[in-house]
C-alpha cells in the first residue's frame, strides 16, 4: 500500500483542479502541507530539495485536509470543500483510483 503523502499526489495529479490543504501533526508539531499535481510542500517549514524525502511522514497525523481550487491564492482561496476526514478522503481515493 502506498504512503499516505504518496497517496494524497497521487490524488492531485488525477485532480490538478484541486488543492489539498492538509493539516498534520508531525512529531508533536503541527504543520500544513499544500498538495497539488502530485507534489507535497510544507507552507511552515523547510522542503527538502530531494523528492524521495517524504515531507508528509507515515507517522503523520492527519488532523484536517481542505479542497481548494487551483490556482491557489493564499489571500483569497477558493474552497470546494473543508474539514475532510480521512474516512471521507477514501472514498475521493476509490473515486479516482487511489
Amino acid at each position: 500500500m502506498d504512503s499516505i503523502g504518496k497517496r494524497l499526489e497521487q490524488y492531485t495529479a488525477r485532480r490538478p483542479q484541486e488543492v489539498l490543504l492538509v493539516t498534520v501533526e508531525i512529531a508533536g508539531e503541527q504543520d500544513t502541507i499544500a498538495v497539488f499535481k502530485g507534489f507535497s510542500s510544507s507552507l511552515m517549514h523547510p522542503t527538502a530539495f530531494d523528492p524521495d524525502v517524504p515531507v508528509l511522514p507515515d507517522e503523520a497525523i492527519i488532523l484536517n485536509i481542505d479542497r481548494v481550487a487551483s490556482p491557489y491564492n493564499p489571500e483569497a482561496p477558493r474552497y470546494i470543500q473543508q474539514g475532510v476526514s480521512w474516512e471521507a478522503m477514501q472514498v475521493l481515493f476509490s473515486e479516482v483510483g487511489v
